[in-house]
């Protein structure tokens, strides 16, 4: 094939990479989120509502591992940018997280519980910028934003299908033994994985930086790359701004589920998992459609204005939860969690990218991005289980909707719009480093 302007050559196919099926792919994002969807909320309500732990006792546990966790968020980006063995990363997490799970089952008391949740949160670390990873480094710039979309799409299907499963295998069996489903995805996930060739990975690419002239065909930094230093982290005022906004609306959003959920399972303790499960599913179900739809448009409309619509939706929700304590109304407004979160988590990897084209960072500014919502997770955890011990639900909801309002604001007030002005344009030239771009 005929070699471009940059000296690259064409994809063999749409999704470039030799012998890389789209489908491949497709079943990395479904079952990882079936691995992920298996822990979470539902280890939350089994500890307050099996165990009899106290909400302080849970936002302690949840908030040492996720602190933890995202101590170390950000080197484990920059060494996803650096290894070319990312689908191997992925697998190892996967190993550690299935056993943890099985941990968790076997010894649910504080300590295992702890020392688990913790190795879970770390290893969780991986799986988002390396699956953005691969994905970057599989599909050409002009078709980023529908693979984005497609990527969060089938991770939607998976919390959906994983949801079923673990409300069914709850109903049937008991809340602990939902923690067994995770060995058996993670199994799977491994082979989903590993059936991607490690030879249809451009790990330029798949580190933001595009190919040129000089470089290796398909290895490591070439003599014709220029890396960004780690100092892009601070340098890049519009990444602080979105790392800004991603603290607040995560501090916002993680407490939502795990209190309504735990709401739901004291008003019927026989139907705890069923309850959550309803929750995830009625969330999904939306999410799945809005992620196709902001794949199809995020390069039309541009990133911004539907952020905007989705850091709006947030704090519309944490004060509808306080109107009622009926099942269905708490169900029903979990709905708006699938527009909200679906917006944000279809669009930050594309808004990465954006700001990262390049420079060679991208994983390291995703696994930034990602410490600042750890961070604003981890926290809300303890400081929202101390409010419901103390105020009540009430008084937690209104807490997170005070500080999404906050995330609106910064986001309106302070991120420019990010998306190249055309797809053609942003294939064919690198950003320049970024630096102090407004």
């Amino acid at each position: 094939m005929p070699a471009d302007r940059h000296g690259r050559e064409p994809a063999p196919s749409d999704e470039t990479g030799r012998g890389f099926r789209p489908a491949s792919l497709d079943a990395v994002n479904f079952l990882l989120a079936d691995v992920r969807g298996a822990l979470g909320p539902y280890l939350n309500v089994f500890l307050v509502t099996q165990q009899h732990w106290s909400q302080s006792e849970v936002g302690l546990v949840t908030s040492l591992a996720g602190w933890l966790g995202l101590a170390v968020q950000t080197p484990i980006g920059a060494a996803i940018d650096a290894t070319h063995r990312k689908r191997e990363a992925i697998v190892l997490a996967l190993v550690v997280l299935g056993a943890g799970a099985l941990c968790i089952y076997l010894f649910p008391t504080f300590w295992p519980v702890l020392i688990a949740n913790t190795l879970i949160a770390v290893v969780g670390d991986v799986f988002g910028p390396a699956v953005a990873a691969l994905t970057l480094g599989l599909v050409p710039q002009r078709m980023l934003a529908r693979r984005m979309g497609r990527n969060a799409a089938f991770d939607h299907a998976g919390n959906v299908a994983v949801a079923a499963l673990a409300g069914l295998v709850g109903w049937l069996f008991s809340q602990q033994a939902v923690f067994l489903l995770v060995p058996v995805f993670a199994v799977l996930s491994s082979f989903a994985v590993l059936s991607i060739p490690a030879s249809a990975i451009d790990q330029r690419r798949a580190r933001g930086v595009e190919a040129s002239a000089g470089g290796e065909a398909n290895g490591g930094a070439g003599d014709g790359e220029k890396l960004s230093g780690m100092g892009i982290l601070v340098r890049c005022r519009p990444l602080l701004i979105f790392g800004i906004c991603a603290l607040l609306f995560h501090f916002a959003n993680a407490p939502l589920l795990p209190l309504v959920g735990q709401k739901l399972a004291a008003a019927h303790p026989e139907w705890a998992t069923v309850m959550m499960s309803s929750c995830i599913i009625a969330a999904q179900l939306v999410m799945l459609p809005i992620a196709v739809l902001v794949g199809r448009t995020a390069d039309r409309l541009g990133r911004k204005p539907i952020l905007l619509v989705g850091f709006a939706i947030l704090p519309l929700r944490a004060v509808l939860y306080t109107l009622s304590d009926n099942s269905a109304w708490l169900i029903g407004v979990q709905l708006l969690d699938g527009v909200g979160a679906g917006i944000f988590t279809a669009l930050t990897p594309l808004v990465i990218a954006d700001l990262m084209r390049g420079t060679g960072r991208y994983n390291l500014a995703f696994g930034a991005v990602a410490t600042m919502q750890g961070v604003g997770a981890a926290t809300s955890g303890f400081v929202t289980g101390v409010i419901v011990d103390r105020f009540g639900y009430s008084a937690a909801f209104l807490t997170a909707g005070a500080m999404a309002l906050i995330a609106l604001a910064a986001l309106f007030l302070g991120l420019p719009e990010t998306a190249p002005s055309s797809p053609a344009e942003a294939e064919a030239e690198p950003l320049p480093e970024p630096g102090l771009a407004e």
